[in-house]
């Protein structure tokens, strides 16, 4: 097992009923930014629910925070903070608007362009505006974690950036609230979550035995709920183990003391940044890919997945890694995924070009658990995916 340091100081609230504490739960002389996306929640109820919790404190709503947030819409949020003098910011919605919320909280205050907190990925430990959320979506992980991913639309970037000072103060997850998510949604919440916990898990044998295990019960348990909650949202059972799957899939406990790869998610984004394909479907489309390319330098790990989570029998460690990237790809199907670029887009021909030398240019020539996946590597796991 390697070397780790453990620390989440988010306050998550869990259950139904539980947006009535953000009376208590909020500052009280906070001057909130209420920040969400599309408009869903006045759709679902959570709008009234929470300016009822929230009644009598300084409020200003900023709206529009696009799937996938973009860079320029949330500096006019940053703008709104410093002019207003906010001192608090709630995200009401699911991954992209707490992203937002997380960069928006990092920009206020920081000295410099805030375009750089993207582009050079710097790491935000203090010096920012608090924030906190009401999970809407359940998928990303955001609300019980440090990391965001925010679209610069004028350059077709998806960046990560995250540090330790950007933990939600708190975060209400009432299962509840997915009853009214289209069906699309919630199959990429699913295939999202299990994805983060593939990135974590699906490298090499580390000794990290109960890091293994936990990893394992998250996959198990989106397996047997995921096409139940997706087809009955309103099942609280299915709904509630749903939503806790997803933000302990990326909360930072099963990444601790394993190797990590990330790539699929690297590539991912650059096919959300350049087709705007729904995040959890690029996953879809790389991921089982990713495995087929780096098959001599992950079967161990995926000969364990399979057994595990697959019961898959046999003593062949190759022909049972084989067939548990074939369950993986059976899974995404039954839970609606596409895994094929031609099938968003006509333009697929010179993708792998393209990201290629993208990652070249930004210096990620060394990726993945053992730093094998170059960008040559990148381009056969895109080909792959056409």
């Amino acid at each position: 097992m390697l070397n780790f340091e453990l620390y989440n100081p988010t306050s998550l609230v869990f259950g139904k009923g539980q947006i009535a504490k953000l009376t208590t739960l909020v500052p009280a002389d906070a001057k909130i930014l209420l920040l969400y996306g599309g408009g869903s929640i006045f759709k679902n109820g959570v709008y009234d629910q929470v300016t009822a919790a929230l009644a009598g404190f300084d409020i200003t709503e900023f709206g529009g925070v696009e799937p996938n947030p973009h860079y320029e819409t949330l500096m006019k949020a940053v703008h709104i903070i410093r002019e207003k003098g906010l001192n608090f910011i709630l995200a009401v919605g699911g991954g992209s608007v707490i992203d937002g919320a997380k960069f928006v909280s990092a920009a206020v205050k920081f000295e410099g362009n805030p375009i750089d907190i993207l582009q050079k990925q710097i790491r935000i430990v203090d010096n920012v505006v608090p924030f906190a959320s009401v999970l809407t979506l359940p998928a990303t992980g955001s609300e019980m974690n440090s990391s965001s991913v925010i679209t610069i639309k004028s350059t077709h970037e998806k960046l990560s950036f995250g540090g330790r000072g950007l933990f939600p103060v708190f975060s209400i997850c009432d299962p509840e609230v997915i009853t009214s998510l289209p069906k699309r949604q919630l199959q990429n919440g699913v295939i999202d979550a299990y994805t983060h916990v593939m990135e974590q898990y699906l490298t090499y044998p580390a000794g990290a035995m109960l890091q293994d295990r936990f990893a394992e019960s998250i996959l198990q348990t989106l397996v047997e709920v995921g096409p139940g909650v997706v087809d009955n949202p309103s099942d609280y059972t299915l709904a509630a183990n749903f939503m806790w799957s997803c933000t302990m899939a990326l909360n930072g406990l099963i990444q601790k003391g394993v190797p990590t790869d990330w790539v699929t998610h690297m590539i991912g984004h650059e096919l959300t940044a350049l087709y705007d394909i729904d995040h959890a479907r690029t996953l879809a489309i790389i991921g089982p890919n990713l495995y087929k390319v780096m098959f001599e330098t992950k079967k161990e790990k995926l000969a364990q997945y399979g057994r595990r989570v697959w019961n898959i029998q046999g003593d062949d460690t190759d022909e049972v890694a084989h067939k548990a990237i074939d369950a993986t790809i059976e899974f995404f199907s039954k839970m609606g995924m596409n895994m094929q670029l031609s099938s968003y887009t006509t333009e697929y021909a010179k993708t792998a070009d393209f990201i290629e030398k993208r990652f070249t240019e930004r210096g990620w020539i060394a990726m993945g658990e053992r730093k094998n996946i170059t960008p040559d590597k990148v381009r056969q796991i895109v080909e792959l995916s056409y």
